[in-house]
C-alpha cells in the first residue's frame, strides 16, 4: 500500500502538470485512491480536518494581507513610488534598474503576492528601462527579480501558509525572513552598479530630450515613501515586539490600506469593489487548494506513503545534511512546475516531521523552503515570474531574452540559499534577539 501511495502522488503531479485545476485533482485523486486502499469510514476524519482549516485563526491573516495588498496596488502606489525613486536614483548609471528593485522590496512588503507585483512592475517599469535605452535582457531580468522578493519579504502570505503548516509561528517566521530578504537585495543591487560600471551602454542615466537630468525634491520622495513605509513598519512592528497577533496585524494593514487610499482620493466604489472581487477570488482559490490538499494529505498517510518517505529520508548518507541536501534538491526542482502553494501544503507536511526528527530548527527550515521557492519562481524554463512578465511585456521582448536576463539573479538566489543554510544565525539571530528583548 505505501508504494501505492507513491503511485498516487505521482498521478496527481501528472495531472497538474497536465492543466487540471489543483484543488479538484488533489482532491478527486485522494478520494479515488482512498476509495480503492482504505476503507469508506476512514472518510470520516475528513470533515473535522476540514473545519480545522475553516476554523484557523492564523490563515485568517491571509485575506486581509491580500486585500492590504490590493488596495495599496489600486491606490497608484506603485506608479509613483517608481516616478519618484526613478528621479531620485537616475542620474546614476543603473539608477533607473536600482529604483526598480528598491520599488520592488517596498510592493513585496506591502502586496505579498508574486505575480500581481511581477505583472504591475511589467506594465509600469518594463516600458520606461526600455525607453532609456536599457539592455532588454537586463531590464527583464531586473523586473522579474524584484518582483519575486514578495516571496521571501515579510508579510508574505507564503510565510504565513508556511507557518501553520510547519507550526512556527508566524511572527518568528516574519522575524527570520528580514535578514536574508535584505540581503537578498543588497546583491542585487551591487550586481546592477557593476553591471552599470562594466557595461556603462546597458544600463545608461535617465536624461531628457535636451540631455539633462530629472530632478525630485525632499517633499516628493517623502510624500512617496513615508506612507508605505510607515504602514508596513506599523504591521511589522506591532508582531514583532509582540503588541498583536499576525491577524491582528493583518487586520490593522488592511485598514490602513484603505485609509491611506482615501487619503490619495484613489479610492471610489469601482476600486473598491475590484479589491474585494479579487481579494475573494485569491481567497476562494487559496483556501480550496488547501481543502483539495488535507483531502491529499489525510489519505497518504492512511495507507503509509509518509512512513515511507520517512525510512528513505532518514537513511540517506550524511543524515541531517543529507536530508536538507535531498529535500532542497527536490523543492527547488518541483518549483519549475508546481506553484508554491501546492508543494506548501503537499511536499512540505511531508518534509516537515523527518525535518523535526532530525532535530532541524523548523523556523530555518521554513526559511530556508522560502528561498528555495522564490529561486524556483525564476528559473528557465519554466518559472513562473518569467510567464507573468511574459504576458505583459511589449512583443518585441522574447522569452529568450527574459531567461537569459534572470541567470545572474538567480546565481544570486543560490548564493544566499547556501549562506543561509551555512550560518543559520542569519535566520535565527533577529527571532533570538527579539524573544531575549521579550524575556523568553
Amino acid at each position: 500500500m505505501e508504494a501505492w501511495a507513491l503511485v498516487m502522488l505521482l498521478v496527481a503531479v501528472v495531472l497538474l502538470l497536465v492543466g487540471y485545476p489543483v484543488a479538484f485533482t488533489l482532491g478527486a485523486v485522494a478520494l479515488l485512491f482512498g476509495g480503492i486502499f482504505l476503507e469508506l469510514r476512514f472518510f470520516d476524519l475528513l470533515p473535522l480536518r476540514i473545519w480545522g482549516i475553516m476554523t484557523n485563526f492564523t490563515l485568517l491573516a491571509v485575506p486581509l494581507f491580500i486585500l492590504m495588498g490590493v488596495v495599496l496596488e489600486k491606490s497608484g502606489l506603485a506608479e509613483e513610488l517608481l516616478e519618484t525613486m526613478g528621479a531620485l536614483f537616475g542620474k546614476l548609471r543603473g539608477g533607473l534598474a536600482v529604483s526598480i528593485m528598491f520599488v520592488g522590496m517596498l510592493l513585496a512588503a506591502t502586496t505579498g503576492v508574486v505575480g500581481a507585483t511581477v505583472v504591475t512592475m511589467g506594465i509600469i517599469a518594463l516600458p520606461a528601462m526600455l525607453k532609456h535605452r536599457y539592455q532588454p535582457e537586463l531590464a527583464t531580468g531586473t523586473i522579474a527579480a524584484a518582483g519575486t522578493l514578495g516571496q521571501i519579504i515579510p508579510p508574505s502570505i507564503i510565510l504565513v501558509l508556511l507557518g501553520d503548516v510547519v507550526g512556527v509561528p508566524v511572527g518568528r517566521l516574519f522575524m527570520g525572513a528580514v535578514v536574508p530578504g535584505m540581503l537578498l537585495v543588497v546583491l542585487f543591487v551591487v550586481y546592477l552598479f557593476t553591471v552599470a560600471w562594466l557595461r556603462p551602454q546597458w544600463a545608461p542615466p535617465i536624461v531628457d530630450d535636451a540631455g539633462r537630468s530629472r530632478s525630485v525634491n525632499l517633499k516628493q520622495v517623502v510624500n512617496s515613501m513615508l506612507p508605505p513605509v510607515v504602514l508596513v513598519g506599523a504591521v511589522l512592528g506591532t508582531i514583532f515586539f509582540g503588541v498583536a497577533s499576525p491577524t491582528e496585524s493583518a487586520a490593522y494593514g488592511a485598514a490602513g490600506a484603505i485609509l491611506l487610499a482615501v487619503m490619495r482620493r484613489k479610492l471610489n466604489t469601482g476600486n473598491l469593489s475590484q479589491a474585494l472581487y479579487q481579494t475573494a477570488r485569491l481567497t476562494s482559490m487559496v483556501f480550496l487548494i488547501l481543502i483539495g490538499a488535507t483531502t491529499f494529505g489525510l489519505v497518504f498517510r492512511g495507507m503509509g506513503g509518509d512512513q515511507l518517505v520517512h525510512e528513505v529520508m532518514t537513511n540517506l548518507p550524511g543524515q541531517q545534511w543529507g536530508f536538507l541536501a535531498v529535500s532542497m534538491l527536490v523543492l527547488f526542482m518541483l518549483g519549475f512546475f508546481l506553484d508554491f502553494l501546492e508543494i506548501c501544503f503537499i511536499v512540505v507536511p511531508i518534509l516537515a516531521p523527518i525535518a523535526s526528527h532530525f532535530g532541524i530548527d523548523l523556523l530555518w527550515f521554513a526559511i530556508l523552503i522560502a528561498v528555495n521557492l522564490q529561486t524556483s519562481f525564476l528559473t528557465p524554463p519554466f518559472g513562473f515570474s518569467l510567464f507573468y512578465l511574459k504576458a505583459v511585456a511589449p512583443p518585441e521582448i522574447s522569452c529568450s531574452q527574459i531567461y537569459v536576463g534572470i541567470v545572474p539573479y538567480v546565481a544570486i538566489q543560490v548564493l544566499v540559499l547556501v549562506l543561509v543554510s551555512l550560518f543559520p544565525g542569519l535566520i535565527l539571530w533577529l527571532p533570538n534577539f527579539m524573544d531575549a528583548l521579550h524575556g523568553l
